[in-house]
């Protein structure tokens, strides 16, 4: 019974360290697409200011003229 044991514990062992190396892997790939979503909305908040400043800058020109 001892052998039976045995492997029974180093299967279960083997099972818990692929759980956690699952787990690991999903929060990495969760986290690299808050990154890339988190990049995403800063670039579209530049282009959302850059419209807006050159909005202002034609309004402003029109004002001058």
């Amino acid at each position: 019974m001892g052998f039976i044991d045995d492997a029974k514990e180093t299967a279960e062992t083997a099972g818990r360290k692929l759980k956690d190396k699952w787990d690991d892997t999903t929060d990495r790939i969760g986290d690299k697409i808050d990154e890339a979503k988190a990049d995403a909305n800063v670039k579209k908040a530049e282009a959302e200011k850059e419209s807006v400043e050159r909005r202002n800058e034609v309004k402003e020109n029109l004002r001058d003229s």
